[in-house]
């Protein structure tokens, strides 16, 4: 894994109540809250600035064609969510995502780091399936009693993807805690 084992460890405990909270509201009302977006970008700009100072000697270089663009890893990350958010803003106006949805992604992508992109990618498609499973048989059994009014229940065909979302973002701080790199 890239992200370094040190990092995701300081992010962790921060930022999982945040992905529990953004899966449960989710749940309860299909809303990904603007605060728990808000919260969870004050988490890497703050937390970031003292595990990822800017002033590293470690800068990270890349290039298209003749320009060379070399900055530290804490402001490479935080280009993520610019990019992210723009993405995202495309596929909500396209109807492909729900605001809140594309707002967490954008607030979320400032953890991942580039090289760790396919096994997030990997991460995400499993919880979205293990995710789907649970809610769509949780639908339709007696569990759906521990939680009868939830929103997320009677939704037709939409789906809370800030349940996966939150999963996959905690997966994958957990595996680059243990990962030890």
């Amino acid at each position: 894994m890239e992200i370094p084992a040190t990092a995701a460890a300081w992010f962790l405990p921060f930022v999982l109540p945040i992905c529990f909270y953004v899966a449960f509201t989710d749940l309860r009302s299909m809303l990904i809250k603007n605060h728990a977006v808000l919260a969870l970008t004050a988490v890497f700009v703050v937390v970031g600035f003292f595990v990822l100072p800017p002033w590293a000697t470690e800068w990270t270089s890349f290039s298209i064609g003749p320009i060379v663009l070399t900055l530290p890893p804490y402001v490479w990350q935080l280009l993520h969510i610019v990019v992210v958010l723009f993405l995202g803003i495309l596929f909500n106006a396209a109807g492909a995502m729900g605001a809140g949805d594309a707002k967490f992604l954008a607030a979320a992508s400032a953890f991942v780091w580039v090289g760790d992109l396919v096994l997030v990618c990997v991460i995400m498609a499993c919880a979205i399936l293990g995710a789907y499973i649970t809610h769509r048989l949780a639908r339709y059994t007696r569990l759906r009693t521990i939680a009868p009014d939830w929103e997320s229940w009677d939704r037709g065909k939409k789906f809370p993807m800030g349940f996966p979302f939150g999963a996959s973002l905690a997966i994958y701080l957990i595996l680059g805690t243990v990962s030890g790199s």
